[in-house]
């Protein structure tokens, strides 16, 4: 039976995923899983709130609270960051990730409905974050 309620989603995708797996197919899915293993899930786990669903290159996370997922957002962010520093640029792992709040249908485990739609919205216009190259530039792959 199909439960409205609201929410707040985190849609997120991975920057540049069919380019990246082109290029190194099993060092892309390495690298990704080991950053949803230390990093991605338990920024997550530790907000107490649960992945929806994965895509091979995205997630859908339903959050009680819209600070939380913004929170777990900028965590995630910062600390990819991070890990990118010692990467050649072509290789960075970076996420666009959007936010809602707002009413979405929860069903067999699942997520319906505009504020899922819109989330997704969202992160597909978000950017790459920029990052400082070597010479203190601004750019995104």
């Amino acid at each position: 039976m199909a439960e409205r309620r609201l929410a707040a989603i985190l849609a997120a995708d991975m920057v540049g995923y069919s380019r990246l797996m082109e290029a190194d197919e099993v060092g892309t899915l390495a690298r990704l899983k080991t950053h949803r293993l230390e990093l991605i899930d338990p920024a997550i786990s530790k907000q107490r709130e649960r992945i929806i669903k994965t895509t091979g290159d995205g997630l859908l996370v339903e959050f009680q609270s819209v600070a939380d997922a913004v929170q777990c957002a900028v965590e995630i962010q910062h600390r990819m960051m991070r890990r990118n520093a010692d990467v050649a640029p072509s290789r960075w792992i970076q996420f666009r990730i959007g936010i809602n709040l707002g009413d979405v249908i929860f069903e067999e485990n699942d997520l319906f409905g505009d504020g899922v739609n819109v989330a997704a919205r969202l992160q597909e216009l978000a950017g790459a974050r920029p990052y400082r190259s070597a010479s203190g530039g601004l750019f995104a792959p």
